[in-house]
Order: structure tokens, then sequence, then C-alpha cells
């Protein structure tokens, strides 16, 4: 059950701060909505990365979607178009 509080709880902040654990958010309303969640950082840095993964696949996608759309180059006009040389790999 989600542990849901009004801000004006944060005038005591210490036992809001006590009841925030990992998977366990506090979630504080304001004027009787939704408004703020008070996180573990842990949580926080897993968001973090699930956040860069999503946008990570969504250019992924993009590219793929490119691909498809205006065709793809090989290995040589890639390389050709960066001004990449056999020696660049030694």
């Amino acid at each position: 059950m989600p542990n849901i509080k009004p801000v004006s709880d944060l005038r005591n902040y210490g036992e809001v701060l006590r009841d925030v654990a990992i998977g366990q958010p506090v979630f504080l309303t304001k004027n009787g909505y939704g408004r703020y969640a008070v996180l573990d950082i842990e949580e926080y840095r897993e968001y973090e990365r699930m956040r860069a993964m999503h946008q990570l696949l969504e250019e992924i996608e993009k590219g793929r979607r490119s691909g498809e759309e205006e065709g793809t180059f090989s290995l040589e006009e890639v390389e050709e178009a960066l001004g990449i040389t056999e020696k660049d790999y030694e």
C-alpha cells in the first residue's frame, strides 16, 4: 500500500524520511493532490539507469527506422565520410 502524506508533514521531516525505503517511496500531496515523491537514493539511481536505457533504446529505434526508410551505408562509405583509414585501426 502506498505511503501517502500531506506535504505539511514535512514539518516533522525526520518522521517522513524514516518511512522511506527501497521500494517504498513516500508520496506527498498538496491541496489533496499528488505532488512529490521522496525516494531512497538507490531507488533514484535505478530510476536514472532505466531512464538512460529507455533513451538509448529510442535512439537505436530511430536509427533502425532511418536505415529502413533512407537506406544504409557500407563500412567503407562510413570510413570515407569520417576520414578514417586502415592505419587508424593499428
